[in-house]
């Protein structure tokens, strides 16, 4: 579709939901000459690929190389073999516990730093380096075989201080520039070659289709096509050809469909048919293995293909994923590693132990911590033939196959010409284009942008000074909450560019809109956003608005402060996805989506501003890489298109071309959900809270059943019917826990916490011999317990009973209803046998006649 030059102003609403919303978002995309929208459907159709495709890597096997290592692993023992297989984190080894335990690789987790010296120089990382890859030197293995380091390398080499933080993957795609994606690439690779570290955990692949999920600024895209040009080349920036100093090993992950998880839910349930997995959430990788990446990072989420009936589960324990569709189909011939105790979550398995996952194929296992156990478990699960030994021969020899195409054996860290130098962290002016790129102009009525030099500017917004904001998750630490506005050095705010293009004296800033006068200034200029976030932590709960005044409430009252004083506003929204924002637009004349800038905020300026000349500085390029919504509350993910859309994938406007855009319809919708009830845990989902157990000295995921198989084993758990709905029948020997929890907090819906009650079926086949406690969780010192012994003492012999409890009992010892992690959680050290179903969260439950008194509950 070629731009229409032709004004378009949008007619008075009239119905205003009807009206407006077809027409602002019909003429405004026509300004901006969009792609087409690659919908799953559309995609699915166009590309249409019925099975795995085989696919070419741009490194074949070398029969040389493949002999060696087969006469390696052939003189290798159990010990070493299963030491090569396992990955801890650098804070629980040292070096000589490398040497000793034949590992084969260490990681560094987001916050981790040699010696935990936050502020540890290049020189810092590449000394450690050097010390792990003496000890994997000194072993007593016939051939010697080094250790290799990997790192959490998102936007940039992103856990290191000084180093440059390009846009998050969110902005990249924006951006279109696949020249950029190339450059940054390889400047990563350098910029931990510098460190010492010879192995990225980059690019991430996953299509992302939900902007409620946690991790949705990780995901170039929703459009797999564009997912499979940028994984190609980020694989190619940062590998080469394995000849320069400045390559790394690539991974890609998380294989597989980790964007497509239903309501965004990060590690959550994939629902996709095979055919949309391999069309759409598959596309990454055939990019990424034909440019030859040589590992894969298997992905936390579950895959249920609800249509087809088939559901492959956790993928971590996928064989079906990881071996038949991965290496047996697709042929990829390098090594699968898992992610951050990611083994714990398969059935049956705790963070320590899991032959269905390395027998599903995974071949390294990140086991940060409970390494120790991992590699004694493993010997004696390769002794009792659970785990094949040509599955932990295969698994070596990939291992050993992607060190020596890598180039890692004959040198140590510091041979490296880049390893130890402070600059080779920096790539700033790169970064700073990135940032102009990846601006997407969503409204620009009046052609307020871009500003003319000279003008008055009141700066207003949390996120105008900033770096922290501007930065989001995965810059220096993990969450990105846990730092200090001076660790961001290198770099600049956002405001520093206002000014330097402004001029200081021109701008004032108030974060907060207090006690300014709004009359003495020519334009107004919020920058609001989101503060850090990654993971599950950034989730936006089904029963939330994808609201970004009703997340961060702050913005919208600066902005009304503002608004409708005479003076045009400029909103930029620093965010790490596309969020429901028509409030805000319509308290803005210009409105722009600046996604997660990193470090180099002036970049932002540099398109906002007009050069001295009055022209424009820089042309404003960005188009949308995800659809934005066009409403608050989601029936399904914003990337399916119909009326949750309110600009379409592509969606961009440009300076010079005018489109106005009315007054929007806003919705305030809160909660979301109208339902009476939240499912904790019943036959319908097992994956939302996924049932847990610790008996004895372990804590495993829980599959069917769970018997006494160790000897400290305290908690045995066997299929139960209760009223005619399945649930588990729980017997307790001794000290143990039987909950229902998630990976991370979410809200319990608002409409449910009042008068609501944590319900579930009971029956009691043995009366407790000590005290039972109920526990509600929500995070670090936020838990409460309650005392039911007495109750389920009095249900011996009464059948099924209904029990409730309200949520207030649970609030008054401390707990946060809006970050519940474990809802449900029953321990108890002496015995006890009981059967549990249907447990859920119920509005209204706490005005029951038969719901139990709070008072006897809490223990005196």
């Amino acid at each position: 579709m070629k731009s229409n030059k032709t004004k378009h102003t949008l007619l008075k609403l009239m119905p205003l939901s009807l009206t407006l919303a077809f027409s602002c978002t019909a003429n405004a995309w026509m300004q901006s000459a969009p792609e087409k929208n690659t919908q799953v459907k559309n995609s699915a159709t166009q590309t249409g690929l019925k099975d795995w495709p085989r696919i070419q890597s741009a490194i074949a096997k070398d029969p040389a190389m493949e002999a060696k290592i087969k006469k390696m692993v052939a003189q290798m023992t159990l010990a070493q073999k299963v030491g090569q297989m396992t990955q801890p984190e650098i804070k629980f080894i040292t070096p000589d516990d490398v040497r000793k335990y034949y590992l084969g690789s260490v990681l560094n987790g987001g916050g981790s730093w040699p010696k935990m010296n936050k502020y540890a120089t290049a020189a810092d990382w590449v000394s450690l380096a050097d010390q792990y890859h003496a000890a994997s030197m000194s072993t007593d293995m016939v051939d010697k075989v080094p250790v290799i380091w990997g790192i959490d390398a998102i936007h940039g080499n992103s856990n290191v201080v000084g180093a440059t933080l390009f846009p998050h993957n969110i902005g990249l795609g924006a951006a279109r520039n696949p020249k950029i994606i190339s450059q940054m690439a390889e400047h990563v690779a350098k910029s931990v070659r510098a460190t010492g570290i010879a192995w990225v955990f980059a690019p991430t692949l996953a299509v992302g289709r939900d902007a409620r999920w946690g991790r949705a600024y990780e995901s170039f895209a929703e459009d797999g096509k564009l997912v499979k040009e940028y994984g190609a080349l980020y694989v190619k920036g940062l590998q080469g050809k394995f000849k320069d100093d400045q390559n790394v090993v690539a991974t890609a992950k998380h294989f597989i469909g980790d964007g497509g998880t239903d309501k965004g839910v990060d590690r959550g349930v994939t629902k996709s048919t095979l055919h949309e997995m391999i069309n759409v959430q598959a596309q990454g990788y055939y990019g990424a293995f034909a440019a030859g990446a040589q590992t894969v990072m298997a992905s936390y989420n579950s895959w249920n293909d609800v249509a087809a009936g088939v559901n492959y589960g956790k993928m971590h324990g996928s064989k079906a994923m990881l071996t038949d569709a991965l290496k047996d189909k697709m042929g990829f011939d390098g090594f699968v590693v898992s992610d951050w105790d990611g083994i714990a979550e398969v059935p049956g398995c705790s963070n320590d132990s899991c032959a269905q996952a390395i027998n599903a194929g995974i071949d390294m296992v990140m086991v940060p911590d409970n390494w120790k156990n991992f590699i004694a478990n493993t010997i004696k699960q390769v002794e009792a033939g659970e785990i094949p030994m040509a599955r932990i021969d295969d698994a070596v020899t990939r291992i050993i196959r992607v060190k020596m195409r890598a180039g890692l054996f004959g040198k140590k860290p510091s041979d490296n010409k880049y390893a130890g130098k402070q600059d080779a962290l920096q790539a700033r002016d790169l970064a700073r284009q990135a940032v102009r790129e990846s601006l997407v102009l969503l409204k620009n009525n009046q052609q307020t942008l871009p500003l003319a030099r000279g003008k008055k500017i009141l700066v207003v917004g949390k996120s105008a000074d900033s770096m922290i904001n501007q930065s989001g998750g995965w810059s220096i630490t993990w969450q990105g909450t846990e730092n200090k506005e001076s660790d961001y050095t290198p770099g600049d705010t956002i405001l520093a560019g206002i000014k330097e293009a402004a001029g200081a004296v021109n701008v004032h800033y108030s974060a907060n809109a207090d006690d300014v006068d709004v009359a003495q200034f020519d334009v107004v200029l919020a920058v609001l956003g989101e503060t850090p976030y990654a993971e599950g932590f950034g989730d936006v709960a089904a029963s939330r608005p994808l609201s970004h005044s009703h997340l961060f409430p702050e913005d919208l009252a600066v902005l009304k402060k503002l608004a409708s004083k005479g003076k045009p506003v400029v909103t930029v929204l620093v965010s790490g996805r596309a969020v429901y924002a028509n409030d805000l637009m319509n308290l803005s004349d210009s409105f722009v989506a600046a996604w997660l800038p990193g470090s180099e905020g002036k970049g932002v300026a540099d398109v906002l501003f007009k050069n001295a000349q009055g022209k424009i500085n820089h042309p404003i390029k960005g188009r949308l890489s995800f659809s934005w919504p066009a409403q608050a509350c989601l029936n399904d993910a914003v990337a399916n298109g119909g009326k949750q859309v309110l600009f379409k994938y592509g969606y961009g406007l440009q300076y010079g071309k005018t489109s106005t855009i009315g007054t929007l319809p806003e919705d305030h919708t809160n909660p979301c959900t109208s339902g009476n009830s939240l499912l904790v845990s019943g036959p319908s989902d097992l994956t939302t809270y996924p049932l847990v157990v610790t008996t004895g000295t372990r804590k495993l995921t829980l599959g069917q059943d769970l018997a006494l198989t160790h000897s400290s084993d305290t908690v045995s758990v066997k299929p139960a019917t209760l009223a005619n709905i399945v649930g588990k029948q729980v017997s307790w020997r001794g000290k143990g826990r039987y909950e229902a929890s998630a990976a991370f907090a979410t809200p319990i819906p608002a409409n449910l916490i009042s008068d609501g009650a944590l319900q579930f079926k009971a029956q009691i086949h043995q009366a407790p011999s000590s005290k039972v406690s109920m526990w509600m969780e929500c995070g670090e010192n936020c838990v409460a317990s309650l005392d039911l012994s007495k109750s389920f003492q009095s249900y011996l012999g009464a059948g099924v009973k209904t029990v409730k409890i309200p949520l207030a009992c649970f609030a008054a010892l401390g707990v946060d209803m809006r970050k519940v992690k474990t809802p449900f959680s029953v321990s108890t050290e002496g015995n006890f046998t009981a059967d549990f179903a249907d447990i859920q969260i119920v509005g209204g439950a706490a005005k029951d006649a038969d719901v139990l008194a709070c008072d006897k509950l809490i223990s005196k």
